[in-house]
């Protein structure tokens, strides 16, 4: 795995402007871009074109071994044609290089070889070359399937920015599965309020809270001044962590163990972002408090409510 990172970040570290060439090249076309690919990278390929579909590019997968016995007639004329290919010296695709041409099809490589046969045959050569592989004898195609990989994935993702392809266009095209409904939903519409919360105040003593989170398992409990403001926020891990540290809890109170300054989360934002902020950093967290623009709470959202399967109760 550290092999293969490498030989990303490498990638990464020598990208040219051929990557936005490719993309203007790409953009100056109003049809589809055509994918193609044989073996390993016919899978890369595949995927490839199954990327830029659903990120605004119009995009098909053409394999290379079956242009020849009449596919490549979902070739338009002008279509760009991308070519992913690791030793850039596979027969069935150097073959396609003159139909192409003759139909005015400009051509792009994700090459492992930038001094390959097919290299001279593409107006611009996009280097996903890896020193080795990630196998001891160095013949599996694993780095460099990932490069290419990545690099197209590079490509797709300044094609969106260069389209301006935000969260409602991607909406529209994953309107369905769990893309769509983190999409789709607000915070508001998922979260759990009123008599479902435990809600506690800073005094509340800790045997209490306790009590409201095992009558209320939500795997928290939200701690509240006496105008709804949130203070703070006691978590299951919270409790556990109390214990660890005192033998007599009777003393303690909401405000003794509850966790400051809590991560929140407002109604309005999308299942999305509520994910980002739970898994986007060093320690996920499971649960957010809700809070409005006055810092009232207003009710937690898990991390299983949004993955939770609409039909769920």
């Amino acid at each position: 795995m550290r092999v293969e990172a490498d030989a990303i970040r490498i990638a990464a570290d020598r990208l040219s402007p051929a990557l936005t060439d490719a993309a203007e090249l790409i953009l100056g076309h109003r049809g589809k871009v055509v994918i193609t690919g044989v073996g390993k990278s016919g899978h890369i390929a595949r995927q490839l074109a199954a990327t830029l579909q659903s990120t605004g590019t119009p995009a098909v997968f053409l394999h290379g071994a079956e242009a020849a016995h009449g596919d490549l007639g979902v070739c338009q004329p002008g279509d760009p044609v991308v070519f992913v290919s690791n030793s850039g010296a596979t027969d069935e695709l150097l073959a396609l290089a003159q139909p192409l041409r003759a139909m005015g099809c400009p051509m792009i490589g994700i090459l492992g070889n930038t001094a390959s046969p097919l290299a001279s045959e593409v107006a611009i050569v996009l280097n996903a070359s890896v020193q080795k592989e990630a196998d001891p004898d160095g013949f599996t195609p694993t780095a460099s399937a990932l490069v290419a990989l990545a690099m197209g994935h590079a490509l797709a993702i300044v094609l969106m920015q260069a389209r301006g392809f935000g969260k409602p266009e991607f909406l529209h095209l994953h309107g369905g599965g769990q893309l769509g409904r983190n999409l789709s939903l607000t915070v508001g519409e998922a979260m759990h309020a009123g008599d479902e919360v435990a809600w506690v105040t800073p005094e509340t003593p800790l045997r209490q809270v306790v009590i409201a989170m095992s009558s209320r398992p939500l795997g928290a409990a939200c701690v509240a001044d006496a105008n709804g403001i949130l203070t703070g926020l006691v978590t299951d891990g919270d409790l556990r962590r109390a214990l660890e540290r005192h033998e007599d809890i009777r003393p303690l109170q909401a405000e003794h163990v509850m966790t400051r300054s809590p991560i929140t989360v407002t109604p309005q934002a999308l299942l999305h972002d509520a994910l980002c902020l739970m898994e986007d950093r060093p320690r996920q967290i499971s649960v957010l408090p809700v809070v409005d623009a006055a810092g009232i709470c207003l009710g937690l959202l898990r991390l299983h409510d949004i993955y939770r399967s609409d039909h769920e109760d």
